[in-house]
């Protein structure tokens, strides 16, 4: 026992050189007169062995271990053959590769693990022909594998390639020693090369195994360069990238070492370190803004947070702009109201004609204000009407009724509930939301806020903004408004807050019950007439520098401008045509031209070109089945014709012109009125199961709805079913029922307004909507006869004539050639 020690011991003091010496002492096996060789396995696992190269190996087997053994005694080589799977233990015939390679094995070293190590060195490959046994240890017969010495010109090629792909692969790779590539320079033979190269690199183990089962040279190096391009290109990019990061690291140190310098020259000459000087001004900054508690604390406490980063630290920026937002917040600023009721009149008055409700609403705010400054509750506003009404800007004029800052903000296509809350600090690029931000802009706690089209919100998997304006427009919440960027509660109690919508039908009804809703109605002719010469046409002469020539509009020119050119509930467009007008008066002007002083309604075509829009006319005569009703449009009220035909057919009832569901239902239901009181009307019942009835209303294009045209509808199947005309100057509108009553409907401002415009001398409308004509025109009432109706009886009896001017239709009679049909 002790001489084993002792020869292990005198093992590891043999020197690496020696150990490589005795290597190439041992001869290959000569080959038998078949070409075969005989001899010893050596298993390897993990590992691959090149001819021609010298490599550590561990020896764990104890039958691998016999094999060296033997091998060594008899100063014979071994065939070291590859595992295809290095995992297994007991390898079997079927376990390794084909093609192994004859070695010469060192002297054995142990281990302190059990296991030995040695030195091999590659012979020459050899091709497996047969498992001679496999205990106590593998023995095969092999077949040398010759390649050939000299090489040809495209094998000459590819060793150049190999040999400049493997120069850039130790210039870039760290653990490549720089002789190994004059070592290659000077190998001439192609096989032995290619091995060589394989051996230095960093292989993968199958790249190695098949460039060993690669026995012919020239096919062995077009693989070698592939994989050599591929490492390269990866050294390349790893080189690229320790590089990037060196560079960083040294742009760092020598911030840092500057950054040192100058606070060490700061300090000599008293000035401090220029972080530590901002952070004082900022605490100077929070102390002197006038903070509530809370957003003072939290603002002090991040100041603290960032005294004690470095100045580099990426938080520095996120903190400092986070505490710039507390500061510059208007948290306690709050302008004097103006309470002078007759002063803001006289504004509101000045700014916009007409606007009653709103205006009304707006003095009594600033009234009951006057009585008890103290008041903290604001109104919520809603101003609900079509496009050009004015909303807007009757904002701007109530904010300065009441000497407020006026903000706004457009709500038109915001899906992320972000842009009302903000967004968390934690997102990079945060920002507070939208109300937020505003108030912030207005520099005031108290400001008139316009919240404009609040009725174009819309969700989506972003959040539902409209959701979180519960919060901003509640009275009972908003004094402690949280956004999720400042995490603080902000007061916006104190502020007026004004919306605007054209439609109530998308706005949801929380939040719509937040709202105290004020309708803008279209303007009618005359107030489109009143404004057009207060307003637009004194702008548009100032903007087209025509102020100085004393050009009017005649009142029939505006009037006709505003019906053969506009098509509208504001006066947006109004303008656009007057604004036209007064740009060719310029043009002819600035060109030395005659151009007129007044523009009268004959000047109108000339200047506008054709007429664009039609209004709808009276009829010219009394008709059979033809009434006019009186429709309401976004643009105002509008006359319309409804026209009934009595048809052979089978008793159907069919309604054309594009009719809504609503309007559908009216129409059954005036017929079975009619169906009812067919014995009082002198119809016969035959004609309601033999003919057909049509109710058409022309302007098939745009689509109708609503129930008001059901006495309409009623009147027109009348008329046709008994062959009564129906007086030309008559135009009606209501709802009717089973029984024959007439409801009150909606838009009668309008509607009886398009009626005088129209020519019509006698409306009829439902009693109860008499109280809708407080706000109609002098003219318009003098000029009209307006009669309450509450049963279709009374219609009946003012809108038709008492005597039938053509033959009511009646079903034809079955002849006898004409039996009828058997069920």
């Amino acid at each position: 026992m002790n001489r084993d020690w002792n020869e292990e011991e005198d093992n590891f003091d043999v020197t690496l050189s020696q150990r490589t010496e005795e290597l190439y002492r041992i001869p290959n096996r000569e080959p038998g007169p078949d070409g075969m060789i005989e001899a010893a396995v050596l298993p390897l696992r993990d590992l691959v062995i090149f001819p021609r190269m010298v490599s550590p190996i561990f020896v764990g087997r104890e039958s691998s271990l016999l094999a060296v053994q033997e091998a060594q005694r008899k100063d014979l080589t071994v065939i070291g053959l590859t595992q295809k799977d290095p995992d297994m233990e007991n390898p079997g015939v079927e376990d390794f590769l084909p093609i192994g390679v004859e070695m010469a094995v060192g002297r054995l070293l142990s281990m302190p693990d059990g296991s030995h190590s040695a030195l091999v060195q590659g012979r020459r490959r050899v091709e497996i022909v047969e498992f001679v046994r496999m205990t106590p240890y593998i023995k095969v017969r092999a077949r040398v594998v010759h390649e050939p010495q000299a090489p040809d010109r495209q094998t000459q090629a590819l060793m150049r390639s190999a040999l400049d792909l493997f120069d850039r692969c130790v210039q870039l790779d760290r653990s490549i020693p720089e002789e190994a590539h004059l070592f290659a320079m000077n190998i001439s033979e192609p096989g032995w090369l290619a091995d060589m190269i394989a051996t230095s690199l960093s292989l993968t183990y199958e790249a190695k195994q098949s460039l060993l089962l690669t026995p012919e040279p020239r096919a062995r190096l077009g693989q070698l360069n592939n994989l050599l391009a591929q490492e390269v290109d990866v050294l390349e990019l790893e080189d690229e990238i320790h590089s990037r990061v060196q560079n960083e690291v040294d742009k760092s140190q020598r911030e840092f070492y500057l950054r040192e310098q100058m606070k060490q020259i700061q300090n000599e000459l008293g000035e401090g370190d220029i972080f530590t000087r901002d952070v004082s001004e900022l605490k100077q900054k929070v102390e002197a803004a006038n903070l509530p508690e809370e957003p003072k604390k939290v603002a002090l406490k991040e100041i603290e947070r960032l005294n004690q980063m470095p100045p580099m630290a990426p938080e520095v920026g996120i903190i400092r702009t986070y505490i710039d937002w507390i500061v510059d917040l208007p948290w306690t600023n709050i302008t004097p109201d103006h309470l002078d009721v007759k002063n803001a009149a006289k504004i509101l008055e000045r700014d916009h004609y007409g606007l009653k409700k709103a205006k009304e609403r707006i003095l009594e705010y600033i009234a009951v204000r006057s009585l008890k400054p103290k008041k903290e509750r604001q109104p919520i506003l809603c101003f609900v009407g079509p496009p050009g009404t004015g909303k807007t800007s009757l904002g701007r004029s109530i904010a300065e009724s009441i000497g407020r800052k006026f903000v706004r903000v457009s709500l038109g296509g915001v899906r992320d509930e972000a842009e009302i809350r903000g967004h968390r600090r934690t997102y990079i690029g945060a920002l507070p939301g939208r109300i937020i931000q505003t108030m912030k802009r207005a520099g005031t706690a108290n400001p008139l806020f316009m919240l404009d089209e609040i009725d174009k919100l819309y969700s989506d998997f972003r959040g539902d903004p409209a959701s979180a304006m519960l919060e901003v427009l509640d009275p009972e919440q908003n004094y402690a408004f949280s956004d999720h960027y400042l995490e603080l509660p902000f007061d916006l109690s104190k502020v007026m807050f004004v919306t605007t919508a054209n439609s109530l039908g998308t706005i949801p009804p929380a939040l719509l019950d937040r709202m105290e809703v004020i309708e803008f109605p279209g303007y009618i002719e005359e107030e489109k007439l009143e404004i057009a010469n207060r307003y637009l046409i004194p702008r548009q002469l100032e903007e087209n520098g025509i102020d100085d020539i004393s050009l009017t509009f005649a009142p029939d020119g505006v009037r006709r401008i505003i019906r053969e050119y506009t098509y509208e509930a504001g006066v947006r467009n109004l303008e656009r045509e007057i604004g036209r007008i007064c740009r060719k008066v310029a043009r002819l002007k600035a060109e030395g031209k005659k151009y007129p002083t007044e523009i009268t309604a004959d000047l109108i075509e000339k200047f506008l070109g054709p007429q664009q829009v039609f209004q709808p006319e009276a009829e010219l005569s009394d008709e059979v089945g033809v009434v006019t009703s009186l429709a309401w449009t976004e643009t105002g009220g509008e006359i319309m014709p409804v026209e009934v035909a009595i048809l052979e057919g089978k008793g159907g009832l069919q309604m054309t012109g594009q009719m809504g569901e609503v309007m559908q239902e009216s129409g059954q239901a005036a017929l079975t009125y009619i169906k009812s009181r067919a014995a009082a009307l002198k119809i016969d019942m035959e004609v309601f199961e033999r003919m057909d009835i049509h109710v058409h209303m022309p302007e098939g294009g745009i689509p109708k709805d609503g129930p008001s045209a059901g006495i309409t509808m009623a009147t027109a199947i009348v008329s046709a079913l008994t062959g009564r005309p129906v007086f030309k100057h008559v135009g009606m509108t209501g709802e009717i029922t089973l029984r024959g009553r007439v409801l009150p409907i909606g838009g009668v401002r309008e509607k009886v307004l398009a009626a005088h415009r129209a020519g019509l001398k006698t409306v009829l409308l439902p009693e109860k909507n008499l109280k809708d004509l407080v706000d109609l025109p002098k003219t318009a009432r003098a000029e009209l006869k307006i009669i309450p109706v509450k049963h279709m009886d009374d219609v009946l009896e003012i809108a038709l004539s008492a005597r039938p001017t053509i033959e009511p239709p009646r079903p034809r009679k079955p002849g006898k050639e004409e039996a009828p049909e058997e069920e």
